[in-house]
């Protein structure tokens, strides 16, 4: 059983990845799609995507933007997209923006009575799997990974009391890590490197990570707005299967090739394992004193498997992911390589 999705959407973070690909999966079958956006810039692009799309512009902190953006929505479906993944050198923003504009946000949701709120989180608040093997499910206990993991566990207690008080109905979805169309510079820059073979793989690569094709993210997003009785529920959200590190690369490397690209050098320079944990700890330092350095951050995690089991949304939302890795791939590097951006 599912409700009838509903005829106004309201979207934070529609100019991010997943929401460049969410409000055009939109647009062509409500009546109204609300888009916040961050810059004037992004606002008629974002409006392209069909006449149903009203952008506001304005961050997801300022209470007069996040007023302008609830305006008139009751009974919307919320998608909250927006949040700080890699901030630009400080970590205050992981808790300004992904706590307090949550916060900011829920409350608007509520004096606006909007109906299903689709929370995106992350795999970040359960940090790394003990071993290769073990996957992530709803079952897990939260161990939050540095700043970016403590932010988004906060936002999800947000949340969560949020639909314990009966302020919203909520349901969170955590996807892992992101690729696919309308992705952002640092995307393209790890496709070059590994184009170029100049991306490390610590260690032998056999360490797996569950990734999420947009096109697939959206499908769930799109599940959990309309599926019954899941409200006040969690659901980890990715491709069919985790990949192994070393699969990942070597599909980047074969949908480049796919697309007419020539790659060169070995598949990825190996790092012993030791050089990802200083890295690590370095990243642990450095956020102590609210330093983030994204290099050392990514390479800390390349160690880790960060691995999840979809079964529960299979079950409960009929969640089905569609796109396996090299055709997604392929689908981002067309993406980009259409609107010139060099790979």
């Amino acid at each position: 059983m599912s409700s009838d999705p509903a005829a106004t959407v309201v979207v934070t973070g529609a100019a991010g990845w997943l929401g460049q690909n969410l409000v055009r999966a939109l647009a062509p079958t409500r009546d109204r799609v609300r888009a916040l956006v961050q810059a004037p810039s992004e606002a008629p692009l974002l409006e392209l995507a069909g006449p149903s799309v009203e952008a506001v512009v304005g961050d997801v902190r300022d209470p007069d933007a996040v007023d302008r953006l609830f305006a008139d929505v009751a009974g919307a479906t919320v998608v909250h997209a927006a949040g700080v993944i890699h901030p630009d050198g400080r970590t205050r923003p992981f808790f300004d923006v992904n706590v307090g504009g949550t916060q900011m946000v829920l409350d608007r949701a509520r004096r606006a009575r909007a109906g299903r709120f689709v929370h995106i989180s992350s795999n970040s608040p359960f940090g790394a799997n003990a071993a290769p093997t073990d996957r992530f499910d709803e079952g897990s206990a939260p161990n939050p990974y540095l700043a970016y993991g403590r932010s988004k566990l906060d936002a999800e207690d947000l949340v969560r009391r949020g639909f314990g008080r009966g302020d919203i109905e909520a349901v969170i979805l955590r996807p892992p890590w992101f690729y696919g169309p309308f992705q952002p510079r640092r995307q393209d820059r790890f496709f070059s490197a590994l184009r170029r073979g100049r991306f490390p793989m610590v260690g032998d690569g056999r360490q797996q990570r569950s990734m999420v094709f947009t096109g697939n993210l959206v499908r769930a997003c799109l599940a959990a707005e309309v599926a019954d009785g899941v409200a006040g529920r969690a659901y980890w959200v990715a491709d069919a299967e985790p990949y192994e590190l070393r699969r990942i690369f070597a599909g980047v490397r074969e949908a480049l090739e796919a697309e007419g690209l020539a790659v060169s050098g070995p598949d990825a320079p190996r790092l012993p394992r030791r050089v990802a944990d200083l890295a690590a700890r370095a990243d642990a330092l450095l956020q102590g004193v609210d330093r983030y350095v994204q290099p050392v951050h990514v390479l800390g995690e390349l160690r880790d498997t960060i691995a999840c089991d979809i079964g529960r949304a299979r079950a409960e939302l009929g969640y089905e992911p569609e796109v396996s890795l090299v055709d997604g791939m392929r689908a981002s590097i067309m993406w980009c390589l259409e609107r010139g951006r060099r790979l």
